[in-house]
Formats: C-alpha cells, sequence, structure tokens
C-alpha cells in the first residue's frame, strides 16, 4: 500500500522508519519543516517527501500532529485526499478527536480509524525517531464506527511494525484509562521536579529520582493540549492521587505507624496481583 505520514516528529518519523524496514509498503512523509523531510529521505525513512496533492495516493494517511491540528487539516484538504482513503492518527486522547474526526472524513469519502501507539520518548523531534520503537507495545485502535475492514487493516499493518499487541476501545474508555496510565505521571513528574531540592540532587539520587522524574522532560505545548482536552478524566484522577497522598502525609505526620504501614502494604499487594510486585532498589 501507499502510506502517507503527516508530521514527522518522533512518533511519525518512527512509523516511517518501522514502515520502510519491517513493511514492503511505500511510504511518503509531508511535515512542515522541509529540512526534516529531506532528513527523512536521506535517512531511507521515507521514499518520497509529499506534498497535499500527493495526498489522492495515499491508501492510507497517519495524521502525526498536534490534535488540535488534525481535524482542520482533513477538513481544509479532504478533497485531496484518495477516496475510500483511511484516516488514523496517534494522539493520546481519542473523545475529542472522535467527535470531529469521523464525519469529516464521511463528507469527503474516507474512513477514519482511530490509533494511539503506546510508545514514545520524552525528546519529541524527528532526531529522535527510531524504527524499533514499537517494539512489544500496545497499539490502541478506537473504531469510532469504522468497518470492520478498515479496523482489520490497522490492526494488521500494526503487527506489522513490530507492536505486541492491538488493543480495541471505545473514546471514553481510553481517555480513562490513559488518564490514569499516561497523564497521571507526566503531571506528577512535573511538580516533583518543581522542589527546591531538584537542582540539588546530584550525589543524593539513584533509581528511585530517575523514574519518577523521567517524564517532566516534556514537550509543554503538546502536554497542555492532551491535558486540557481530556480534563475531566484526567481532574478525577488527580483527585484519588491527591487523597491518596493526603493519607500518606497524615499518617506520616501523625505517627501513625499501622496506618502507614497498611497504607504501604495495601499498594504492594496491588502490585503483586498484577504480576509486578518486585521491590525496588531506591
Amino acid at each position: 500500500m501507499n502510506i502517507a505520514i503527516v508530521g514527522l516528529g518522533v512518533i511519525g518519523g518512527s512509523l516511517a522508519k518501522a514502515f520502510t524496514k519491517y513493511t514492503d509498503h511505500t511510504v511518503m512523509g509531508l511535515n512542515r519543516s522541509v529540512e526534516t523531510a529531506k532528513q527523512a529521505l536521506e535517512d531511507g525513512a521515507i521514499h518520497k517527501i509529499a506534498t497535499k496533492e500527493d495526498l489522492k495516493e495515499a491508501d492510507i494517511v497517519y495524521m502525526c500532529t498536534y490534535p488540535h491540528h488534525i481535524a482542520k487539516f482533513v477538513e481544509e484538504n479532504g478533497e485531496l485526499f484518495k477516496k475510500g482513503c483511511i484516516v488514523t492518527d496517534v494522539c493520546g486522547i481519542k473523545t475529542e478527536i472522535c467527535s470531529k474526526l469521523p464525519e469529516i472524513c464521511k463528507r469527503h469519502g474516507l474512513e477514519f480509524v482511530g490509533s494511539h501507539p503506546m510508545a514514545g520518548k520524552e525528546q519529541f523531534t524527528y532526531i529522535a525517531s527510531e524504527a524499533e520503537l514499537f517494539q512489544g507495545a500496545s497499539y490502541i485502535i478506537v473504531p469510532c464506527g469504522a468497518s470492520e475492514k478498515s479496523v482489520e487493516t490497522i490492526k494488521n499493518i500494526a503487527m506489522e511494525l513490530g507492536f505486541g499487541m492491538t488493543c480495541v476501545t471505545t473514546p471514553e474508555e481510553h481517555d480513562r484509562m490513559i488518564a490514569f496510565t499516561s497523564q497521571v505521571p507526566h503531571v506528577l513528574a512535573c511538580s516533583y521536579v518543581l522542589s527546591p531540592c531538584c537542582p540539588k540532587h546530584v550525589g543524593f539520587s539513584a533509581g528511585s529520582y530517575r523514574d519518577v522524574s523521567r517524564v517532566a522532560n516534556i514537550n509543554e505545548t503538546l502536554w497542555t493540549d492532551l491535558f486540557l482536552s481530556n480534563k475531566e478524566p484526567l481532574i478525577t484522577e488527580l483527585n484519588i492521587l491527591i487523597n491518596n497522598l493526603s493519607m500518606m502525609r497524615d499518617a506520616i505526620g501523625e505517627n501513625d505507624s499501622d496506618r502507614l504501614r497498611e497504607l504501604l502494604k495495601a499498594s504492594r499487594l496491588i502490585k503483586e496481583g498484577l504480576g509486578e510486585g518486585v521491590i525496588s532498589k531506591n
């Protein structure tokens, strides 16, 4: 098939590299910065630098831009897409995306299948992209009313690219779970490094510091978009976290060793029940 990737950042660039390394599909790359597209062509990540007019050749278009740009791009350029083309995305939020894209695509004779590759890096530019980024990762699919054939096509391609599994869900369930598994950790990491102790950590830190602070190296423009687009599920999870932190703080402040031990044990049992109960080295 002919694959068009719009946006050659770390995810779009990694998709391009994975396509050219692991599949026989032809890959076109369309990027706002021509220099980045030229670099992708020189690297062999794409077979062709695309223009908007080249979208008429694409069987599948992967939208790898900021969330709020996707609907606008498809709306403004939908007539250039090949009729029957599958349009998919890589966004970390789905309720907002799925409220717009299916209808826009339908008007232009296209079909939208929501996607979210559960892989990434702290760096967010093409330079950080790699073909192996998705090896063994989960690929979430949100059909948004798409045909079973189109969903199966996206599933099969995900496996070709090296993903370990696919997961099909609804926009609401996706956003609720992503608030917990992805967005809260980013809020936590950013809040953690705002401590005045952070600049002084060298010599006093090891794995625990690195684990908690890693994702604070953040693309603030993208994540502001993601947080605000998923406001209600994220606030719900943050309230749960704040309540749990408050219980820990109060038990420590009141020297309540029994309560503190109970809270710590409860968290350990949850991790062990998930098969993740390895006592870490700090």
